[in-house]
């Protein structure tokens, strides 16, 4: 744990499992471009490490990899990686911008959970899902546009963003799931694209800021307290009554809510 720079040789090809876990006085050190895989928490609970480049070759971020790295401001994601495992940068609460590179089509549940000084984030095409919580707690986000690639949003994915104003939902998105935006306080407009045929739970409680939605005719179901506490919210719905399977309270405290059939 006293360690304070490390450099790895050439050689190198892959690194293990927890292989500097808690090296907390950790605040430099040089991945060789040999290296194809971080693995499990290998650096999780770094504390002092507030910089890291990851070299190009490398495939997969692996579960926790850099889970608790507290000071880790910035951080460099080459092209080759295809996947950032769950957790893997889940309360690195000092990361302030991060760009996910072309190659990548997963991003894991929670993988950027408390990232709370995260402003910015880029998601590339052809990210295919977002995982449960990726984006869970992190607080300083305002603004996010999720690329056509899209398909899924995961369950509590952006929950208690509260500075996050604004969002892009792709055209590829069929489903947005449970208390996906869940205390968004700071959402002020949403577009909910055609393909969509669900709202599950909660996905827009307590987003108190939100004042107009328009919720497409293609959309079938909307879960329970999916609108809950949206007070100043006027929702319009492009479909009739009979039409739309509406969950218990879903839309408990919003201002109106009109069917235009």
């Amino acid at each position: 744990s006293n360690w304070r720079c490390i450099t790895i040789p050439e050689s190198v090809t892959s690194i293990g499992k927890e292989a500097f876990y808690n090296c907390s006085e950790l605040r430099n050190i040089t991945i060789p471009k040999g290296v194809t895989s971080i693995g499990y928490a290998a650096f999780s609970k770094c504390s002092s490490l507030a910089s890291i480049t990851i070299p190009e070759g490398v495939k997969s971020i692996e579960r926790s990899a850099f889970s608790y790295c507290t000071s880790l401001a910035s951080i460099t994601i080459p092209k080759s990686v295809t996947s950032i495992g769950d957790y893997a940068f889940e309360q690195c609460d000092s990361l302030e911008s991060i760009t996910i590179p072309e190659g990548v089509i997963s991003i894991g549940n929670k993988a950027f959970y408390g990232c709370e000084s995260l402003e910015s984030i880029t998601i590339p095409e052809g990210v295919i899902s977002i995982g449960n919580g990726a984006f869970y707690n992190c607080t300083s986000l305002a603004s996010i546009t999720i690329p056509e690639s899209v398909t899924s949003i995961g369950e509590e994915a952006f929950h208690n963003c509260s500075e996050l104003r604004n969002i892009t939902i792709s055209e590829g998105i069929t489903s947005i799931g449970y208390a996906a935006f869940y205390e968004c306080s700071s959402l002020e407009s949403i577009t909910i694209p055609e393909g969509v045929k669900s709202i599950e739970g909660f996905a827009f409680g307590r987003c108190t800021s939100l004042e107009s939605i328009t919720i497409p005719e293609g959309v079938t179901s909307i879960g329970y307290r999916a609108f809950q506490d949206c007070k100043n919210l006027d929702v319009v719905i492009e479909n009739s009554k009979e039409n739309v399977e509406i969950g218990d309270y879903a839309f408990d405290g919003c201002k109106s809510v009109t069917y235009t059939k």
